[in-house]
């Protein structure tokens, strides 16, 4: 590039640059100068007449990475590209940085609420109703397949050291007291699927059911009841959940749910997928007419096993006495705006003059509440 100064005239332009016509691929080498009358760059092209570029409409593309290249576009043209090896141009470019005002505010405004209201409407409405719809056709092997990776993930998710996953707990003794328990609740029930229980060696105050008759219990949970039957009621309610298929249902829309906002703020991969689906999962909230079915279900079998179903209500109790300090399970249950009716209806459900029988011995109690020692 040079400058040429020619007596008082103003100073002559004149270099050379690359030119993308936004059609063809390649860049094509232009020579440039200044139509000092017309105020207008000349890009005079080997073929093709010369373009003209008012000085005042040529803007610089922003966000160059590396910034070794002066580039340089039309106002109203979003295709055009004048590539520059050097900014020697840039103090006769009036406008270079200017950016075009904004116009129809309130109609942007209206676009994007469009935008958001309609995500929402697909992450609340039409994902929850595939899912729904999806679950009916899950064949029972494959939803006892998604139930396994699922707890596979959950124990990697909950690791704190990220190198073992949180234990299975399967002291011999520990695991016949659990299977007494089930065996005593299903007796005589028509379930769906096999139940598959599991305790994980983790203080959490937490119990929860996944795809493909899954249970899972942490030994925080066991530690904190009073009683066998207290377990056993948590265990049946999770049952209700899992003869209703809830947690089919709830991983189905939480998988959607990240595959919606994949698509919308770039692929969720790896280990944030695993972090965000274990969370919604361990902690999930279904509706209030799934966790009243659920308790009407724990109910139901309690007494059918013999069993109290204030059981579910001392253990509701436990959880309200602990407040702010609960998490996991418990927070589910403290956030639910009826948990006091759901305790009186634990209380109401059992029968006048009824004698329940006892689950375990104090020997078997014993042994499953060292079920991870």
């Amino acid at each position: 590039m040079t400058l040429l100064r020619v007596g008082a005239a103003p100073e002559a332009f004149t270099a050379t640059a690359r030119y993308l016509d936004g059609v063809r691929p390649e860049a094509a080498a232009v020579r440039l100068s200044i139509d000092e009358h017309a105020r207008a760059l000349v890009i005079s092209r080997d073929q093709g007449e010369a373009l003209r570029w008012p000085l005042d409409d040529i803007r610089e593309v922003p966000d160059q990475a590396g910034r070794d290249v002066f580039a340089l576009r039309l106002r109203d043209d979003p295709l055009q590209r004048l590539l520059l090896e050097d900014r020697e141009l840039e103090p006769r470019l009036p406008n270079l940085d200017l950016r075009a005002p904004v116009t129809k505010r309130g109609q942007l405004v209206l676009w994007a609420i469009a935008a958001v209201a309609s995500v929402a409407l697909i992450i609340t409405v039409l994902v929850p109703r595939l899912a729904d719809q999806l679950a009916v056709f899950i064949p029972p092997e494959g939803e006892a397949a998604l139930g396994e990776v699922t707890l596979d993930q959950i124990r990697s998710a909950l690791d704190r050291t990220g190198v073992n996953p949180v234990p299975v707990c399967e002291r011999a003794a520990g695991v016949q007291a659990l299977d007494k328990m089930r065996d005593r609740l299903v007796a005589g029930q028509d379930l769906p699927t096999d139940l598959t229980v599991h305790v994980l060696n983790h203080d959490m105050l937490n119990a929860f059911a996944l795809p493909g008759g899954h249970i899972v219990f942490f030994d925080g949970l066991i530690d904190a009841a009073a009683t066998p039957e207290e377990v056993a009621a948590v265990f049946a309610h999770e049952i209700g959940h899992v003869v209703s298929r809830d947690p089919t249902r709830h991983a189905l829309r939480s998988a959607g749910s990240i595959g919606v906002l994949g698509l919308l703020f770039g692929d969720f991969a790896g280990g944030a997928v695993v972090l965000f689906l274990a969370e919604r999962l361990i902690e999930a909230k279904y509706t209030q007419g799934a966790e009243a079915a659920a308790d009407t279900f724990a109910h139901e079998m309690m007494l059918a096993a013999d069993l109290s179903p204030a059981a579910l209500a001392g253990m509701f109790e436990r959880f309200r006495e602990k407040g702010a300090e609960a998490d996991g399970f418990v927070a589910h249950f403290l956030s639910h705006p009826a948990l006091g009716d759901r305790i009186a209806a634990a209380e109401a459900a059992v029968p006048a003059q009824f004698t329940p029988q006892p689950l375990l011995t104090p020997q078997e109690w014993q042994d499953l509440r060292r079920i991870c020692d």
